[in-house]
């Protein structure tokens, strides 16, 4: 019993970590590229402390390692556009339009892991339309790029989250998350000099104040390696179910601390809370239909 309870606390200690990640984002005085670079370098660092790297290569096959590789660069261009959203917007409407992940997955999932197509899942996804709908003329013309980039991080999110879920069988997740990070540091070591050079735009990589260098830390150490541990911890205790809808809380979290710690709420009207509450209506709705229909109920 202590132990599904420390579970529980450990669990929603961690989505709470992954919704702070937007508000760390936005405060960072860095362009979303660098962010990410940072954020992609200091985890891998943190990961090869706890990872036999040596083994690892040793053991995965390298068309397995080079898939996972080619998945680390998917997440770094959600990353990018993540933080790319919440720079050209707010952090709300960059946590809102994450909470559309499910969507994009129930759409997806079926093609990649060749499966039927579930009608609640799809039932749902045109649940979060009118919601959408509702953030979009309730959100100022200036706002609807920074929108628009966060839908596509989470189709991008959907993605790898789906590759991952065909690709990681019999592999230990510790040692795919450090392949996928050190493959996305990579990708964006070689990107970031090639946009400075196409777009004529100094880039300095480093933060501009030692602020900037503690939310770094907190969003790669905190929010990404150790939150990353304490997930996968509880799940050795707990339903999938369970964590499932525990893990939907985390656009509940990112939107009340945008609210308290940057007063977003000033920037945004009734239209737009309206439309975010019947989108997280229809995440957390989806483990119960999911729970219902799989035990043949509906």
């Amino acid at each position: 019993m202590k132990s599904t309870q420390r579970a529980y606390l450990e669990l929603h200690l961690a989505v709470f970590l992954f919704g702070f990640t937007a508000i760390l984002g936005d405060l960072i005085q860095l362009s979303a590229l660098l962010i990410v670079w940072w954020r992609v370098l200091l985890t891998s660092l943190s990961l090869a402390v706890i990872v036999r790297v040596v083994r690892l290569f040793r053991n995965l096959p390298w068309q397995k390692t080079l898939k996972f590789m080619g998945i680390g660069v998917i997440v770094a261009v959600h990353w990018v556009t993540f933080y790319g959203a919440i720079k050209l917007s707010n952090a709300s409407i960059g946590v809102v339009a994450m909470a559309t992940t499910s969507f994009f997955t129930s759409l997806l999932e079926p093609l990649i892991m060749r499966q039927k197509i579930k009608w609640y899942e799809l039932m749902l996804g045109l649940l979060i339309v009118p919601g959408m709908a509702l953030i979009v003329n309730s959100t100022d013309f200036s706002m609807l790029t920074g929108l628009a980039v966060g839908l596509l991080s989470a189709l991008l999110a959907a993605l790898f989250a789906t590759l991952n879920k065909k690709l990681i069988t019999h592999s230990d997740e510790r040692s795919i998350t450090f392949l996928e990070m050190s493959s996305a540091c990579l990708f964006l070591t070689i990107v970031i000099p090639v946009y400075a050079w196409v777009t004529d735009t100094p880039l300095s990589i480093m933060p501009p104040t030692l602020l900037d260098w503690g939310y770094l830390i907190i969003l790669a150490l905190v929010c990404t390696t150790f939150a990353y541990v304490l997930a996968l911890r509880s799940l050795q205790h707990l339903s999938a179910f369970a964590s499932n809808l525990s893990i939907n809380l985390e656009p509940v979290y990112g939107i009340l601390l945008a609210w308290i710690l940057l007063n977003e709420n000033e920037e945004l009207d009734t239209g737009f809370y309206l439309g975010a509450g019947i989108i997280v209506l229809a995440v957390f709705s989806y483990p119960l239909l999911k729970r219902r229909f799989e035990k043949g109920t509906l």
